[in-house]
């Protein structure tokens, strides 16, 4: 099908920066769009033009009624995402939720795991010694990692996309954290055991005083872009013996919610991202803080899509980790 795309005339900021409104997209249909701008001459001589093209093609998704990913209100919940490898699943304790997971049968992955955070999640329970199957999947869609890690142990790490920290003032939600499909491989030196978990730390602390809403995610490419992914075995000698490969996510990713309210009604919000390659870092996950529309456009996910229009649009522009800690 051919679809005619019309620009309108840009409109030109103090800084060179422009804009122009496009009209004739479809609605949920993805577009490839490159800028370029024409430079006159200068001085006595005649004009001359020089095109100077964007470095590299940008995406955008035009916006639908996005559904969440489960039939709830909840704050944390992403867009849906269909596909028959697909399976949602959300955890309680009883009728209190502790976290949804979009999971991937196919890579043996958490695409996303969407969970709500305050003091009333954690205390002082102790680290649980095993991990286990999930209950809601079948063990044949599940790593085999209830008792061993990966092959690459020494470099990669059960990486837990909730933490146990997030959890361990509730046991039953803790248990629940040490799930296998809750783990994904994540470079353990200065990955997970330095800036992740620094950046997880901070938000536990920010979530003792206020309910902050959080989703973590994994990706193997950005949308657009075509990067190779390599693997490493998933062999849990003492149930099945089999050998399952699994994908390693080539970049990790936080999108965090708070919000201001007025009875049930949200008023005002405040979102933050972070994006890491899944590699060694030596400095502050402050360097790596962007925007939520952001990493919307590198995943193809749609987050906190239960938020007011008005609220979300201009929460999730704010790419400020200051910004988002005064709100």
């Amino acid at each position: 099908m051919t679809r005619t795309v019309t620009a309108a005339a840009p409109s030109y900021g103090p800084d060179g920066e422009f804009s122009a409104t496009l009209t004739g997209l479809a609605e949920g249909q993805t577009y490839y769009f490159k800028a370029y701008a024409k430079v006159s001459g200068t001085e006595s001589y005649a004009s001359q033009e020089k095109t100077v093209e964007a470095s590299s093609y940008g995406t955008f998704t035009m916006p639908v009624n996005v559904k969440p990913a489960v039939n709830q209100t909840w704050l944390e919940i992403p867009g849906e995402k269909k596909g028959s490898n697909y399976v949602v699943n959300t955890y309680y304790d009883g009728s209190t939720r502790n976290y949804t997971h979009l999971y991937d049968k196919s890579t043996y992955t958490s695409l996303w795991t969407a969970y709500p955070l305050n003091s009333s999640y954690m205390g002082s329970y102790s680290r649980p010694n095993s991990w286990n199957y999930s209950p809601s999947i079948s063990s044949d869609d599940q790593p085999n990692l209830c008792n061993k890690s990966y092959a690459d142990s020494d470099v990669y790490s059960r990486g837990h996309m909730i933490p146990n920290a997030s959890r361990n003032g509730n046991q039953n939600m803790q248990l629940q954290t040490f799930y296998v499909t809750n783990s994904v491989p994540q470079l353990q030196t200065n990955f997970n055991s330095g800036i992740w978990s620094n950046l997880e730390g901070t938000l536990q602390s920010i979530a003792k005083s206020e309910t902050i809403y959080i989703v973590t995610g994994v990706a193997f490419s950005k949308v657009g872009e075509s990067k190779a992914v390599s693997y490493t075995a998933a062999k849990d000698a003492s149930t099945d013996g089999i050998v399952k490969q699994c994908p390693i996510p080539n970049y990790f990713y936080k999108v965090v919610l708070k919000v201001e309210t007025s009875g049930n009604t949200v008023t005002s919000a405040s979102t933050i991202g972070f994006w890491f390659e899944n590699k060694a870092y030596s400095d502050s996950y402050t360097n790596y803080a962007v925007s939520v529309d952001q990493v919307e456009e590198w995943t193809g996910f749609d987050f906190f899509v239960n938020l007011p229009d008005s609220v979300e649009s201009a929460a999730e522009a704010n790419g400020s980790w200051t910004a988002f800690q005064d709100f």
